[in-house]
């Protein structure tokens, strides 16, 4: 997924409100800019840290740029949960992500469940295969080193979804989970569960169901992110 303008560096000052961050550009200029993470984003939101802006294209949104990257240790991350459901996308059509390759047909954001749509389904499996619910989760975590962890907080949400999945298991279907490292410096990753133990329960709960699950790493950089290798899940 390249980037649809060129990245705006700055230097973070302060990320508040859930969805807000003040950055000073590498101009002098001061601005707020939109963050799309809902997460505790552990370790990433230090002050002084580098950080990367896009424009807004929306011409209704009330500020101006959207915080894309930041930089820990010499490391890019990828703080937008905009993006994963594009990136898994882009890498299920480019047979990147092989253990969901040979589907027809893609959909993004369709209801299931209790109230809820799915990431990506997939259907019209060439040999006969199941349709398939894919639930894409941005992983940013990692407190240490070469380890990428989810969650970064408790996700009543995440949680719901995982048993969402286990119903489409148990109704016939295929189910899997993607976890996507928006980062490159890690080579496995592992469920956080001294952060949200519930998660960790139903996500055992899932996998015992047949819910499957996979990892992927990813190449960044202030002009593209590319989904990579997979990555081992260590439970």
């Amino acid at each position: 997924m390249k980037f649809e303008h060129n990245l705006i560096r700055g230097r973070l000052i302060k990320r508040y409100k859930r969805f807000l961050a003040d950055i000073q550009l590498d101009n002098g200029e001061m601005v707020t800019a939109h963050c799309a993470n809902s997460g505790s984003m552990i370790g990433l939101k230090d002050a002084g840290n580098l950080v990367w802006l896009s424009p807004q294209t929306n011409p209704k949104a009330k500020l101006r740029y959207k915080w894309e990257l930041v930089e820990v240790e010499g490391c890019l991350v990828g703080i937008n949960t905009a993006h994963p459901n594009r990136l898994v996308q882009d890498a299920i059509q480019d047979g990147t992500i092989s253990e969901l390759e040979g589907y027809e047909n893609l959909r993004r954001e369709m209801k299931y469940g209790q109230n809820s749509r799915i990431d990506i389904f997939l259907s019209g499996g060439a040999m006969g295969e199941a349709d398939c619910y894919v639930e894409v989760k941005s992983v940013t975590l990692s407190r240490t080193k070469t380890i990428a962890e989810f969650p970064d907080s408790v996700t009543a949400r995440g949680t719901k979804h995982l048993n969402e999945l286990s119903q489409m298991v148990a109704d016939g279907h295929r189910a899997m989970m993607v976890y996507l490292i928006q980062r490159d410096d890690c080579t496995e990753f592992r469920i956080a569960d001294d952060l949200d133990p519930t998660y960790k329960a139903a996500l055992d709960s899932a996998l015992h169901n047949g819910v499957e699950a996979v990892c992927y790493g990813c190449n960044l950089s202030p002009k593209e992110i590319i989904v990579e290798a997979r990555i081992p899940i260590r439970l």
